[in-house]
């Protein structure tokens, strides 16, 4: 029976070198490193029938003498250590590749890739180390539930928001349009009180979140719902109300599902790509809208002199709250500045590039 060479395949990471075997059912096994140099044994079927192959491979670097492998039906994989964690530019001491050499695209990386695969793994490792040495939560699950049932009921009342304004918007046309807070605005106003919870949550540490970007949220929403359109019957009949309730419903009913999810540690990825990405567009449009909504309503509170600050004869009779949502306008942008930033870096995070393969 002739020795023959099988087909073999490589990849590599900073620890280790990944080797297949392209031999099925192998028997007789015979795998050793010796001076850097992998030794292989084995009878099997391979390119040309049942035969004995053989081959060796003399390592561009040392590598650990322990070599672990499994045979399969189909395939020999190895696994052999590096003395040192580098990223090696070619696979053999030789620099002519052996003509039985070929890349494991399969499992081929490049090395930035690499990289990142293993800060991800340092980072998991270290995650679960510190939660392994921290106490557990006992009342873990009950909050777990509690967080569930929120974003159920948020998730609920936008979507109604949401169905309700596009139903009407198709058989109404732009009639809809000026009729929009009669008909949205009590669930509106059940979704935003609600949303008060997005601002205790952190407070009291039920969510490890930041208290700051959902109470700039929070504040800039119920002062355009509360103040401008609900005290003011001359802005429930315009348009702007549209586009504020539709593009906050648009942002939300894909929000509070993805924490739905993440509360039973689930994750879909088109889910979490939407809720990381559609805010790019939408909020600043939510906010432009929200804009128009403050200037519009400027001249009503000039004329009906609403929480006007009433001050002495001397400076005149009243102080018209007009001035002060002039400086809220310019909060409004400071605030999606800070908001901005802070949702730049959890998408960042979530939506960390995944390591790609060669085909």
């Amino acid at each position: 029976m002739q020795t023959l060479t099988p087909h073999v395949y490589w990849a590599q990471r900073h620890g280790e070198i990944y080797l297949r075997v392209e031999l099925s059912d192998a028997q007789d096994l015979d795998i050793s490193v010796h001076e850097n140099t992998l030794h292989f044994r084995a009878q099997g079927h391979g390119a040309k029938g049942d035969n004995e192959y053989e081959f060796s491979l003399e390592f561009l670097e040392s590598v650990e003498p322990q070599v672990t492998h499994r045979s399969t039906q189909r395939q020999v994989n190895i696994t052999v250590r590096k003395q040192e964690h580098s990223w090696w530019d070619r696979l053999t001491l030789q620099e002519r590749k052996p003509v039985f050499l070929a890349p494991d695209f399969d499992r081929w990386m490049e090395e930035s890739d690499a990289e990142m695969e293993l800060r991800a793994k340092e980072e998991k490792i270290s995650k679960v180390s510190v939660e392994s040495r921290s106490p557990k939560d006992p009342y873990l699950g009950l909050k777990r539930g509690y967080l569930f049932m929120y974003n159920l009921v948020q998730f609920l009342g936008f979507s109604w928001i949401f169905v309700n304004m596009t139903v009407r918007l198709f058989i109404l046309g732009q009639d809809s349009l000026y009729d929009t807070f009669h008909t949205i605005a009590d669930m509106m106003y059940f979704c935003q009180i609600l949303a008060v919870v997005e601002v205790v949550n952190p407070a009291l540490g039920i969510v490890r979140t930041g208290l700051m970007p959902p109470l700039i949220q929070l504040v800039g929403r119920n002062v355009i719902l509360f103040v401008i359109f609900g005290s003011l019957e001359d802005m429930q009949n315009k348009a702007v109300v549209f586009f504020v309730f539709y593009l906050w419903s648009i942002i939300e009913i894909f929000r509070y599902p993805y924490y739905m999810l993440a509360c039973i540690s689930t994750e879909w990825t088109m889910l979490t790509w939407l809720r990381y990405s559609l805010w790019i567009p939408l909020y600043p449009m939510g906010v432009l809208a929200e804009a128009v909504a403050v200037i519009q309503s400027l001249p009503i509170f000039d004329e009906t002199r609403l929480f006007s600050i009433p001050l002495p004869e001397s400076l005149g009779s009243s102080l018209s709250f007009s001035y002060s949502l002039q400086i809220y306008l310019v909060l409004m942008f400071l605030g999606l500045f800070i908001n901005f930033r802070h949702l730049f870096r959890q998408r960042k995070r979530r939506l960390r590039p995944k390591r790609r393969k060669l085909h």
